[in-house]
């Protein structure tokens, strides 16, 4: 990530995961992240959000296209990587550790097939998973993993 990137508020977490604050599906990825994440290795912002603009701008993205969520990893370094869909998704499996890391196995299979299936689920989401009308705000003991809340 540039030097531009600036992040406004850094948790404590190494990663940071990028989603999309109105789908319900993201969202309760998020608080299965928080319950399993132990050792706070994640930090959150959604794509709504002044940080997930500006990161999105900077990787080539638009704002208003969210059909997918990112993984910085070691997003405070000067050397972050940026996973998306798929191999985003077996980031964090893998970094949740047993038994989530099993999950970490398709990541054999190629990546478009892998994203294939992410965008199908995409494609659907709002319409499964429903979707709010503005993104919901972490609980108190939670607010310190999330940037710009």
């Amino acid at each position: 990530m540039p030097e531009s990137a600036e992040i406004p508020h850094a948790g404590t977490g190494r990663h940071l995961f990028l989603y999309d604050g109105i789908c319900g599906l993201c969202n309760r990825v998020n608080q299965f992240v928080l319950r399993h994440d132990a050792g706070g290795q994640f930090d959150f912002a959604s794509l709504q959000s002044p940080t997930g603009h500006a990161l999105l701008q900077r990787l080539g993205h638009s704002h208003a296209e969210l059909t997918t969520f990112y993984v910085v990893g070691d997003y405070r370094s000067t050397a972050p990587i940026v996973l998306s869909k798929a191999r985003a998704a077996l980031f964090v499996a893998r970094a949740l550790g047993w038994p989530w890391r099993l999950v970490g196995a398709f990541a054999i299979l190629p990546t478009p097939l892998l994203d294939f299936f992410y965008d199908l689920v995409a494609r659907f989401r709002y319409r499964l998973f429903g979707r709010f009308e503005t993104c919901p705000l972490p609980t108190p003991q939670q607010r310190h993993r999330f940037i710009d809340v």
